[in-house]
């Protein structure tokens, strides 16, 4: 079958929509933190994005798509992109080119360990955490990837049967579960931080998160591969399980605390657009919104109880993404069905007959959250002998933006960097 024009086209235009999903998530988590945290937590995001950019095309797409002989992880056939070009792999897409399939997921890996940094937000060094992020992505991210997106892969629809069709296990549960990791290794801010956390910029949090319910149409109907009624599909109930959920955030918070706030209204958004990832080529419309309704209830109350505890998971990177991917993954097993998308033939939800499927996306999660939980909290316990993950009591309290980055936010004066080329100041 030769290339689709068309289908071409439409990849491209999704690639693009969750390259912008990044730095929407910077200035989600940057609106968040407090002001002296907002430029550390954009210029990380850029950071991650441009470091994954790299080894993504060194290794990571090689262990990940490379042909699997044991259903374990990808080959090293693929390293440095070698045969990589504009002939198509039917392992994925007979209609568009492989370099542009390595584009579009390299995507998917970068946002995937910058959801993570969330829940340590204004207390870890940049030097280790990237080193992090490289290790993370090469020993938790591309195995649970392959299993489940590679052909091979044991736990994939070809094997096992676990349906994840944009990320719902490979991005959200695996970066939620490690965000929690993360938080335990690191350790809880201080009393008088966590007194004083409080968003600094809740326009920035809004425009957060209206980029990312932006670029979430690339995420999900991109992943047909095609432009085609699956991918349609996955645009429909994409946006109908995020505005269920931010409307049902926002209306429990009203009930319980007397008001809504826009702050609320944007997270439970975003765990709507979280717990439909799985599902978006699977699901229907009405099964959509029983996932916004879902996802906007069980996040908000987990948020919350994480609140009571002693675990400092700063932005609730776990209860929003972890328990919204887990419950969009269980959700798929309950709500899938063939006539949504022909692929799953013998795959429908326990609704359409099949508890089966039920029976293997609890296996998935199982497995997915296990794995990854433990992996990276021992990648963290072992580089941080190695490599402090965490800045100093002095740093902290200054701010990682004057600490780390010499800059500010909001007081050009207390910058640090150098004069721009031209400009000799007032006077």
């Amino acid at each position: 079958m030769p290339i689709d024009s068309g289908d071409v086209a439409w990849v491209i235009a999704a690639t693009t929509l969750v390259m912008l999903m990044t730095p929407a998530l910077g200035f989600f988590y940057g609106g968040l933190v407090g002001r002296k945290n907002l430029v550390a937590l954009l210029a990380q995001c850029m950071a991650i994005f441009s470091i994954i950019s790299v080894i993504w095309a060194l290794w990571g797409y090689s262990i990940t798509f490379g042909p699997s002989s044991y259903g374990v992880i990808g080959s090293l056939s693929k390293v440095g992109l070698n045969g990589v070009g504009a002939a198509p792999n039917p392992m994925y897409s007979s209609v568009i080119p492989e370099l542009l399939y390595f584009a579009f997921q390299l995507k998917f890996a970068a946002i995937t360990p910058a959801l993570i940094i969330g829940a340590f937000a204004g207390r870890a060094r940049l030097k280790p955490l990237l080193v992090f992020v490289v290790l993370w992505v090469t020993l938790i991210y591309a195995p649970v990837a392959s299993w489940i997106w590679n052909p091979g892969g044991w736990l994939s629809v070809s094997h096992l049967g676990v349906l994840d069709f944009a990320g719902g296990l490979v991005v959200h549960t695996s970066a939620g579960v490690s965000a929690l990791a993360a938080a335990l290794v690191i350790g809880p801010r201080t009393p008088e931080e966590i007194q004083q956390a409080r968003p600094n910029n809740v326009p920035y949090v809004i425009l957060g998160t209206a980029l990312l319910w932006f670029g979430w149409f690339g995420f999900n109907a991109g992943s047909a591969l095609a432009a085609n009624a699956v991918a349609v599909n996955a645009l429909v109930v994409t946006n109908l399980a995020a505005a269920t959920a931010g409307l049902t955030w926002m209306i429990i918070e009203w009930w319980l605390k007397g008001h809504p706030t826009a702050v609320g209204m944007c997270v439970g958004a975003v765990c709507g657009l979280a717990a439909v990832t799985p599902a978006s080529g699977y699901v229907g419309p009405l099964g959509s919104l029983v996932i916004g309704v879902g996802a906007g209830s069980f996040c908000y109350f987990v948020a919350n109880w994480r609140a009571r505890t002693r675990l400092d998971d700063s932005l609730d990177v776990f209860a929003c993404h972890g328990i919204g991917g887990m419950w969009g993954t269980f959700a798929t097993g309950l709500f899938a069905s063939s006539v949504v998308n022909a692929a799953a033939t013998g795959h429908n939800g326990l609704v359409f007959g099949d508890p089966h499927q039920l029976l293997v996306q609890l296996v998935g999660i199982a497995v997915v959250a296990s794995f990854c939980f433990v992996g990276s909290y021992v990648i963290l316990r072992l580089l941080n002998r190695v490599m402090p993950l965490r800045v100093g009591p002095k740093e902290e309290s200054q701010g990682l933006d004057l600490a780390e980055f010499g800059e500010a936010a909001y007081d050009p004066g207390a910058s640090r960097g150098p004069t721009p080329p031209g400009d000799s100041g007032p006077g």
